[in-house]
């Protein structure tokens, strides 16, 4: 059997390894997960596969050939990757036309042409109706797959017209073998890292090869509680801190590779963050640090939903088990619901070119008080 390389999602990867296998994979494939589920890995293991070189189609992708090394490197002709571009990480029409004239050519050195659509819920309007054409009407050969953190964002037309495939949590006992065999934590850590991002082996191993990530991430996740007791003007003087902390731990995860990168992935990413602490963050890189603010503002907002109705195994932050557990009794947990649904909303706005931090405002703004228990 090929050598896959993504970890949990058993009847999703059974799929794809019965079409590599089969070499009829769908013309149109939409992944459907959270970021960091492992959506791209997934796309990447199913062009390796229909790429590769091997005679035997049950030994596909060998990871060997010259074919499966070129997909590994990013760098085959006949595999085409879009990825948001521009200070609002939109997909947008030019892109989504480029792409349907290089996949309307035939093959270069393979048996299809493959397009990879990154971050598909960004793909806006415009775009998406101008891919529907590329779906409706697919050119021999061609295999397009759709990696979106929410199909609510797409299309009908555009969903109705693709094979979805949903990827949900990961085992826990996945990733922490997962990050042992990277080398870049140890079994306990895993477990942790495995509980902290809701089960998201790219999102693990994004903190584990970063410290400066994980601080990050902690600072923002305690700061949002101690700003459960502040004041107006306290939770708007938390913007900047928010932001800067927000910028690493974006940055951290868009340095991630598939596979989880390496040294010298480690050594780019220090590079980059030495570079971006000398210079003020660019539109692009503060709208990043903003989503992923509100990416951790999400899991703490739910955590404390969880432990004002008496959860607290179901916690993802451990270690700030008692400060959520005290400040959950002094919420209503109607109250902490209704903003998980504004934060939604304010997501939602920001991918749609909101201001990043007019958004921040609005939920500090609207995060709930915590209000003292009369005596």
């Amino acid at each position: 059997m090929g050598r896959l390389t993504t970890r949990g999602h058993p009847a999703a990867v059974r799929l794809v390894q019965r079409a590599i296998e089969g070499g009829r994979p769908p013309h149109a494939l939409l992944l459907v997960g959270p970021d960091g589920v492992g959506k791209t890995t997934l796309a990447l293991d199913l062009a390796a596969g229909l790429l590769c070189l091997a005679e035997d189609p049950a030994a596909r992708p060998c990871r060997e050939c010259t074919a499966c090394r070129k997909v590994e490197h990013g760098n085959h002709p006949d595999l085409h990757l879009l990825t948001p571009e521009g200070a609002g990480q939109q997909i947008r029409i030019g892109q989504v036309q480029q792409l349907a004239g290089e996949l309307a050519l035939l093959p270069l050195e393979g048996r299809v042409r493959i397009g990879v659509v990154e971050k598909a819920h960004r793909l806006n309007e415009d775009a998406q109706n101008a891919l529907l054409k590329t779906l409706e009407e697919p050119p021999p050969a061609v295999v397009l797959v759709l990696c979106a953190d929410d199909s609510a964002r797409l299309l009908p037309t555009v969903v109705s017209r693709c094979t979805r495939l949903r990827l949900g949590p990961v085992a826990p006992d996945v990733i922490e073998r997962l990050v042992v065999e990277r080398g870049v934590a140890d079994a306990a850590r895993g477990a942790a890292l495995a509980r902290l991002t809701g089960g998201r082996p790219g999102a693990a191993l994004s903190l584990a090869v970063s410290a400066d990530a994980v601080l990050a991430r902690d600072r923002i996740a305690r700061l949002l509680v101690d700003l459960l007791r502040a004041d107006r003007r306290g939770r708007l003087s938390a913007q900047a801190e928010l932001l800067e902390d927000g910028v690493t731990l974006a940055a951290a995860g868009s340095a991630a590779e598939p596979d989880g990168g390496g040294d010298e992935t480690t050594a780019r990413r220090g590079r980059a963050r030495a570079e971006r602490s000398s210079r003020r963050a660019s539109p692009a890189e503060r709208r990043a640090a903003v989503s992923a603010v509100l990416a951790v503002w999400c899991d703490v907002a739910r955590d404390l939903a969880v432990a004002a109705r008496g959860g607290r195994r179901e916690l993802r932050e451990h270690d700030l088990l008692d400060e959520l557990t005290a400040a959950a009794a002094l919420l209503d947990a109607a109250q902490v619901a209704r903003f998980l649904v504004r934060l939604e909303t304010v997501s939602h706005a920001l991918d749609a070119y909101a201001n990043p931090e007019l958004a921040l405002d609005v939920l500090l703004l609207g995060w709930p008080a915590a209000k003292p228990i009369a005596a």
